[in-house]
């Protein structure tokens, strides 16, 4: 057998140095084991502003339309139509007014007095020319003649009582509103009963003679007619 190898003093140390520098190098932590990774870390960037968003109450189609208009299918609209409460009057008429003789008044051959009516129109334009002319004694006089395209005429004209008094063969009638006609005894037989008015066409305004007794047939400007005898 080969002996162990002897060693020196000094070698002897200096391998047990080397045994701990080894031993040393080998429990020391590898670097790179623990090798620490530095990542930037971005800072906190700031959220995005965004609008505040405003809460409104939702309108639907059904509010947007008054409830008054809102009625279900098939029922009936029942409207309230406002009428003006006035009582029933009857239309104007233009019936005869009678009048009053107040001068030299005359009878028929039956005794009753002999009169000439005016309508509400012929009295109120009467009046009317009076209240104008400031003038009360205005009369509207009435004469027939003979002659025109039916034999007899009436002409009238407007006379003022006061220049023009009436003679003892008139006859004055006074109606409402002081309104007066005058008619001659001669005409007055012939006008007994008839009604003056005043009549309001597109060729004029003029005074007429309606209803007069006895009269057969007049022309279409009704100032002449014919009076059976």
């Amino acid at each position: 057998m080969t002996s162990p190898q002897t060693m020196c003093l000094s070698c002897l140390r200096a391998a047990q140095r080397a045994a701990r520098t080894s031993t040393k190098v080998l429990n020391k932590p590898s670097q790179l084991s623990h090798r620490t990774y530095h990542t930037s870390t971005p800072s906190p960037q700031p959220l995005p502003v965004t609008r505040k968003l405003v809460q409104r109450p939702y309108i639907s189609a059904y509010h947007a339309i008054p409830k008054k208009q809102i009625t279900a299918p098939g029922a009936t609209t029942h409207r309230t139509l406002a009428t003006a409460a006035t009582s029933p009057t009857s239309p104007p008429t233009n019936d005869p007014q009678p009048t009053r003789a107040i001068l030299h008044p005359r009878n028929d051959d039956s005794g009753n007095p002999m009169r000439v009516s005016l309508s509400p129109r012929a009295t109120n334009r009467l009046a009317a020319i009076a209240s104008k002319d400031s003038n009360p004694n205005l009369a509207l006089r009435i004469l027939i003649e003979s002659g025109g395209c039916h034999g007899f005429q009436y002409v009238m004209s407007l006379v003022n009582l006061s220049t023009e008094p009436a003679t003892e063969e008139d006859t004055v009638f006074e109606g409402e509103k002081g309104a007066k006609v005058v008619v001659d005894e001669a005409s007055l037989e012939l006008l007994n009963g008839s009604t003056v008015d005043y009549t309001m066409e597109l060729i004029g305004s003029q005074f007429v003679v309606t209803g007069i007794p006895g009269a057969t047939s007049s022309c279409g400007c009704g100032t002449s007619f014919d009076i059976k005898l």
